[in-house]
């Protein structure tokens, strides 16, 4: 485990810089300076993250147009005509009216819940765990009316999900280091308590490395994980994002040597 975890080390120092960004949808966010607006940018742009990356950034990008690349005034103060203009929006299962339910949730979280961050926090601080926080960040995000289809857009870990998009945002709002990728925003989640964001990629390789046996990609999993990424760093584990993240995508994970 001590060759295993210099390995990933290695490879945590391989994609943990600025030269990421310029791969990854946590591009879209860093074009904004207002902590409101990033934190709105990388949530709408965490949910539609899945499918090939280019895909995601192009329509990421889109959709910021769609919200006149203000995501924090359009949420606060768009007309309800101006909000319709976001039913043309779609990407792959999200649809214009999902789209739209979510500027109408995250109005509600930030003129009746103080924004995004206390909500996460909030719920965090239930029971000092990230499980608690996503669950009651679904729970208020879904306090409005909405379509049922848009309720799969918000991962349930009641149901055993592992909640990638959800963990992904929050170690790009929570997570920080001098590299100059996550922003390190909310201060009172602390980066020991996160949780990988389990993908295909991520699962593949922690597999291939044994220190994932569970088959599915679910919460169950996530826990097991966990445990080895905690082993090697107990402050901040979900730092091996980029490692297992990076060799599933731009390494040949079959053929992994340490």
């Amino acid at each position: 485990m001590s060759e295993l975890k210099e390995f990933l080390d290695r490879k945590v120092q391989l994609y943990n810089n600025e030269q990421y960004i310029e791969t990854d949808p946590i591009q879209i966010p860093h074009r904004f300076a207002q902590k409101e607006d990033i934190e709105i940018a990388a949530f709408l742009t965490a949910t539609i993250t899945w499918g090939q990356r280019k895909s995601v950034i192009k329509n990421a990008s889109l959709l910021m147009d769609l919200i006149d690349n203000s995501p924090f005034d359009f949420v606060l103060n768009a007309s309800d005509n101006e909000i319709q203009n976001v039913r043309s929006f779609v990407h792959r299962t999200f649809n214009g009216l999902d789209c739209e339910f979510f500027i109408y949730s995250l109005r509600n979280i930030y003129k009746n819940h103080n924004g995004l961050e206390p909500v996460f926090t909030s719920g965090y601080l239930l029971d000092n765990s990230v499980f608690s926080s996503l669950k009651y960040f679904r729970q208020v995000f879904l306090e409005i009316e909405h379509p049922t289809h848009a309720m799969k857009h918000v991962s349930d870990v009641s149901s055993n999900s592992a909640a990638k998009r959800l963990n992904m945002l929050l170690r790009w709002l929570v997570r920080s280091d001098t590299n100059g990728v996550d922003f390190g925003l909310w201060k009172n989640i602390p980066m020991s308590a996160l949780m990988l964001p389990l993908d295909v990629h991520a699962g593949d390789v922690g597999r291939a490395l044994g220190i994932l046996s569970r088959r599915q990609n679910d919460w169950k999993a996530l826990e097991e994980i966990m445990i080895h990424l905690r082993n090697f760093d107990k402050t901040d584990p979900v730092k091996y994002d980029y490692a297992l993240f990076g060799i599933g995508v731009f390494e040949n994970k079959k053929s992994i040597i340490f």
